[in-house]
């Protein structure tokens, strides 16, 4: 059974590997994704601060007309409960969607491996949206 668990944390590391080297280039060279990017950080350093007016105010409209105010502070404070404190976060992908029939935009999904105080072995998937004004914003965040 370890020899099992060890092949597959070895495949895992092998496919993160390959998942940062392909999208690190591209942050470099497509601005789109380095605004993206940045964005997503400065967001994730007011959620890591438990701030859920901070992270609210500063997210996507389409993130507002899916979950009011009060429920997000209450599910960022419950997912923290649960998570814990955020120890540290990988990016391992950063890709750039043109969204669905349903959600037309322009997206940019980025994923994490992240350590939490109560879960070593998540993964976060921040979604971000460039609204009208050319800026980018979360429009969805999950924590698994």
């Amino acid at each position: 059974m370890r020899l099992r668990d060890l092949a597959r944390r070895k495949a895992l590391i092998a496919f993160v590997a390959g998942a940062l080297a392909a999208s690190f280039p591209a942050l470099g060279q497509d601005p789109r994704l380095s605004e993206a990017h940045s964005a997503g950080m400065a967001w994730l350093v007011l959620a890591d601060a438990d701030d859920a007016t901070g992270t609210f105010d500063t997210a996507a409209k389409r993130f507002h007309e899916a979950m009011p105010r009060e429920r997000w502070a209450q599910a960022l404070r419950a997912a923290r409960d649960q998570f814990g404190k955020n120890l540290r976060r990988t990016i391992v992908a950063v890709q750039p969607s043109s969204g669905t029939a349903a959600a037309p935009g322009e997206f940019v999904v980025m994923i994490f491996r992240a350590e939490f105080e109560k879960r070593p072995d998540a993964v976060e998937t921040l979604t971000l949206e460039r609204e009208a004004d050319g800026k980018w914003r979360v429009a969805g965040y999950l924590m698994r």
